[in-house]
Parts: structure tokens; C-alpha cells; sequence
């Protein structure tokens, strides 16, 4: 929440409300205006997978959203308190939680069996983690770690980034390529896409000439969509090769903060929200000559005579003009608050999910055919009253955390047992600890009896 909206005191609710994500798959982590992390954090899946994670001041819950009217409970965490980033692989068991009381610590769960499976710390706060089946990525301001999913060894970490005081970054859910997006600038809207399979650098993307606020890929990893700080235009890319294959027109009046961007399970819509009230979802589709001629309409005529004259106009208008707008809409009863949206397949039909900061998700129906207003079919409360009022009952006393022996190596920890939840703190990679600088870790290093993540039944999951 900006400064903005911390003056106006918000809705009581907030303070209950820490973050909520629709599965792993895309993520966008809301801060506050010290830099820390603010009320309300939110990730949403574009897929349509039906997990969805709640953080709050007292743990995490896990929800069921398979049909519109229905929300369910199907698990409530309560290991770490004040959980900032929850992030569950698809619908196993498997679950990765980071607190704002331990910020630089991330802790692995298997909640079916209720079991801590490892926790690692690292050398400054985590801003935000991204899964697929093959990697795990932990994005910090300077430096992004990978790791090995199935035994969460780590395989490379790429020092010195451009300074990501938010975050940001994107992980193809597709783990046959597992890209990684993340900004390569700054300053200028610059996007490095990273192969986190075999650890290259792929390509660089001049995406905005304003830093990078959002970024998402599709469901197979073969397009990827960005918005600048401005929030005016949203382009997306064809990957790997980087070339630009559609441009969309958020808005020409004023510049907004884009919350997040969510492809369709087809890649056929994209939606964008942000501080604004306004949800936008646009059509990725080429218009050919043919189709303009089968229908002569007065509109079709009119945009004719626009893209004839746009080449004796300079670039920048030339290029608006051939920006597409918003094939369908949401306006929303709130103003100015942090929104997440995502385009999702539930009980056979499209449907818009909006994650807002009001502590409430909104489930709308969309016309895939002609578009226009979406319309509001479902409200669901994302907690209860009684967590409403958890932070009016005083200061809360400090956690302390027990720590291992500083020089306690990498393989050391990973071959620990797993340990009652959130009972220690395990050292995981350091500078002064394990591999150096991104080389992979010998073997060694790495202890015979490694943890291991895979689930006979449950990871990778088989069912699409």
C-alpha cells in the first residue's frame, strides 16, 4: 500500500490480510512505503489450477476454488506467523513460505503430512519465489538464486543484478524451458530472459524506455507480456527470440502502477489490472486484410484512413495509433487499491479472478466471443471477522530464532533431518558458505542422503 493509502486508514480488514496467491505462477509482491512489505501481497495463477493460498498475521490457509459459489478451507497453516509470500507448486503437498518476522528465510512444507521439509536463509531479505516442477528460484534485490526442485540443490546464482527493489521477475510454469525473466536495467525497461534449465542467458529484450513494473509468461513458455512504470502500454514478445508480437493501449490520460498481467490457459487474452479501477482484458489476434474487407464497417473504414495518415506522422504518434485497446472491461467498486487479476477456466467457463486489497476476491464472467463489461457473479471474504481484529490485541512479542554454527556448509544442511516447524533456523547458501559465485555445487559436496522433494504420488503432479 503507498503512503497514500496508509493516511486514509484503509479498511480494518487489512490488518489480518498479509498475501494471496492463486498457485505459483505468477506473482506480484505489493511493498509498503518503507520498502517493507505492505498489507496486502498477492500472486495469482493464470492456469486453471484451483489452489488458492491466503497469508495472514497468524500463517497461511489453502483454498479450493473449483466452482464460482464455493470457496473451501481444504488447509490452514500455522508454523510461521506473518506470512508474506506463500507459494504452493501447482496442487501438491508442496508449499513454500517466507514471514515478514524471518525475512531472509524461506521454509519448504509438505502440509498433507504436516512436516517441514528444509528451510534455507540467505543474505538479504527474499522479495518474492517462483516453482515449476524442474526449478525454484529465489529472487532477492541484487541476486537470484536457482535451484533444483526435486532435491533443492542449488544450481546457480546470478550476483550482482540491477537493483529489483520489488522483485520482480517471471518463471515459465513450462518446465521443458523453464525461462526466467527478470529486469536487465534499472532504469530502462530492458528484460533479460535467462534459461534456468541450462543455466545460459538467452536473450535481451528492449521492452519500455521505463523501468519494468510487471511481467508474466504464457502457460507453454512462448510468450511474454510486460508493463513499464508508466502503465500506459503493454507489449508482448515472442520467446526466445524476443521479437515483439502484439501492443496494447492500457490508457492515454495518466499514468498508473500496473498490479499484474495474467495470460488465458490458451494465450489467447490477457488481462491487466492495477491502482485504477478499471481491470483490462485484451485479444491477442492478427487482423488480416481479408477480414477488414469481408466487413466494410464505418469503423473498419475510419481506422483505414488513420493507418494511411499515421506515416506522415512522427514514430511516437504513428506507433499509438496502431496500439490496440481493451477488448473487455471491469470496473470495480473500489478506487486506488492494490489489485491482482486472472484469467481462469472455472466449472467449463471463462472467468476473471480479482484479488484485491479490500480483502476479497471477485469471481466475473467474460464474453470470449464479443468482450465488452464483465459482469460480477461472485464475492467471496478471503478470512474470517475474528482475524480481522489480531493486531488490536497490542505489540506483538518478538520470535526469537536459534541459530546453527556459522560455518555450517550447504550439504550439511540439506542432509539434515527435517525438523518440527519453524523450531530452528537452518544456514542454507551463503557467500562464505557452500558454492561460490553461481559454479554448481561438486558432488562431493553434497551429502549422501540429500532431502529430497519428490512425492510418490503427488510430485511432479500428473494431472494437467
Amino acid at each position: 500500500m503507498d503512503s497514500q493509502d496508509e493516511s486514509d486508514g484503509g479498511p480494518e480488514m487489512l490488518r489480518g490480510f498479509i498475501c494471496a496467491s492463486f498457485n505459483q505462477d505468477t506473482t506480484k509482491i505489493f511493498r509498503g512505503p518503507d520498502g517493507t512489505a505492505g498489507c496486502v501481497t498477492a500472486q495469482i495463477s493464470c492456469l486453471t489450477h484451483d489452489s488458492l493460498s491466503v497469508g495472514t498475521k497468524t500463517g497461511y490457509r489453502l483454498f479450493s476454488v473449483t466452482a464460482v459459489d464455493k470457496l473451501d478451507c481444504i488447509h490452514e497453516g500455522v508454523e510461521c506467523p506473518d506470512v508474506c509470500i506463500v507459494e504452493r507448486l501447482f496442487s501438491s503437498s508442496l508449499v513454500v513460505v517466507v514471514s515478514q518476522s524471518v525475512p531472509r528465510r524461506m521454509n519448504v512444507y509438505h502440509f498433507k503430512k504436516g512436516t517441514e521439509i528444509c528451510n534455507y536463509s540467505y543474505t538479504n531479505n527474499i522479495l518474492s519465489v517462483k516453482l515449476n516442477r524442474q526449478r525454484l528460484v529465489v529472487c532477492l534485490e541484487e541476486s537470484i538464486y536457482i535451484h533444483n526442485i526435486k532435491d533443492m540443490k542449488l544450481l546457480k546464482t546470478l550476483l550482482n543484478t540491477p537493483t529489483n527493489p520489488s522483485g520482480l521477475c517471471a518463471l515459465s510454469v513450462n518446465h521443458g524451458n523453464s525461462f526466467l525473466a527478470y529486469p536487465g536495467s534499472a532504469t530502462l525497461g530492458e528484460i533479460t530472459v535467462y534459461d534456468a534449465n541450462n543455466l545460459s542467458t538467452v536473450t535481451l529484450i528492449q521492452a519500455h524506455a521505463s523501468p519494468l513494473a510487471a511481467l508474466t509468461f504464457n502457460a507453454s513458455g512462448t510468450k511474454l507480456a510486460s508493463a513499464s512504470e508508466k502503465g500506459t502500454v503493454i507489449r508482448v514478445f515472442s520467446v526466445p527470440e524476443g521479437q515483439r508480437l502484439f501492443e496494447f493501449r492500457r490508457g492515454m490520460k495518466r499514468y498508473v502502477s500496473i498490479s499484474s498481467l495474467s495470460f488465458s490457459a490458451d494465450a489467447q487474452f490477457l488481462c491487466a489490472s492495477s491502482n485504477t479501477e478499471t481491470v483490462h482484458i485484451f485479444k491477442l489476434e492478427q487482423h488480416s486484410p481479408s477480414q477488414e474487407e469481408e466487413s466494410p464497417t464505418w469503423s473498419a473504414y475510419v481506422g483505414k484512413m488513420f493507418t494511411a495518415a499515421s506515416t506522415y506522422l512522427p514514430a511516437q504518434v504513428s506507433d499509438m495509433m496502431h496500439q490496440d485497446r481493451a477488448f473487455a472491461t471491469v470496473r470495480l467498486n473500489t478506487f486506488g487499491l492494490k489489485n491482482i487479476c486472472a484469467l481462469a477456466t472455472i466449472q467449463k467457463l471463462p472467468r476473471l479472478l480479482v484479488a484485491s486489497s479490500d480483502g476479497h476476491l471477485y469471481i466475473y464472467n467474460v464474453d470470449p466471443q464479443d468482450g465488452g463489461e464483465c459482469m460480477l457473479v461472485q464475492k467471496h471474504r478471503l478470512f474470517d471477522g475474528s482475524e480481522e481484529q489480531v493486531e488490536q490485541k497490542g505489540d506483538e512479542t518478538p520470535v526469537e530464532v536459534s541459530s546453527q554454527p556459522a560455518g555450517q556448509s550447504y550439504a550439511a544442511t540439506v542432509a539434515l533431518p527435517s525438523s518440527p516447524p519453524c523450531s530452528t533456523t537452518l544456514l542454507g547458501y551463503s557467500e562464505d558458505g557452500g558454492t561460490q559465485k553461481g559454479d554448481v555445487i561438486p558432488e562431493h559436496e553434497f551429502a549422501e542422503g540429500p532431502v529430497c522433494l519428490d512425492d510418490e504420488n503427488e510430485f511432479p503432479p500428473v494431472s494437467n
